[in-house]
Order: C-alpha cells, then sequence, then structure tokens
C-alpha cells in the first residue's frame, strides 16, 4: 500500500464505522472531506465525491429513511466512489 492510498484507507475505516453507528455522519464527512484533499485524483472525483458528501450531509437531517435521501443508499454511493478511487489510484501506480 503506498502512501497516496494511506487517505482511502482512512476513509474506508470511517465509512465502516458509519455503517457501524460507530460514528456520527458529520464526522464522517468531516474524515472523508480532509481525506479525499489528500488525493492525487483528477478534478472530476472532487466533484463527485462533493456531491455525494452534500447529499450525504442532507440525508443526515432526516431521522428517518425518506424517499428523497436514503441513508443507506448515499453509503452504497460512496462505496462504490472509493472502488472507483481504488482503480484510478492502480492506474496512475502503473
Amino acid at each position: 500500500m503506498t502512501q497516496n492510498s494511506s487517505p482511502l484507507v482512512a476513509m474506508t475505516q470511517a465509512l465502516r464505522q458509519c455503517e457501524q453507528g460507530n460514528t456520527t455522519t458529520a464526522r464522517m464527512v468531516q474524515i472523508w472531506r480532509e481525506q479525499s484533499a489528500q488525493l492525487p485524483l483528477p478534478a472530476r472525483y472532487g466533484e463527485v465525491l462533493n456531491g455525494q458528501l452534500d447529499r450525504m450531509e442532507s440525508s443526515a437531517l432526516f431521522s428517518e429513511e425518506s424517499c428523497s435521501f436514503s441513508h443507506k443508499d448515499q453509503l452504497d454511493a460512496l462505496k462504490i466512489w472509493l472502488e472507483k478511487a481504488h482503480q484510478q489510484m492502480s492506474r496512475q501506480a502503473s
């Protein structure tokens, strides 16, 4: 694992903790924003992530699932972003 991938590890851990109820959504989003800023990814990754994190923060305003903001769906979207970020980082490393 390269040093550049350590932010992805921190982001993965924060996501898992949020899924398990061991950290708040706000804390997870804070970690993701801090760590993603350290990643050497194309600008479009940041744009997509910021949109997802904004929706995640909005979904935290609702105590239950709403038709507009599903907490589970937002977590799933972040997982997909992580997978794509890992793939991009691997391509850049080779």
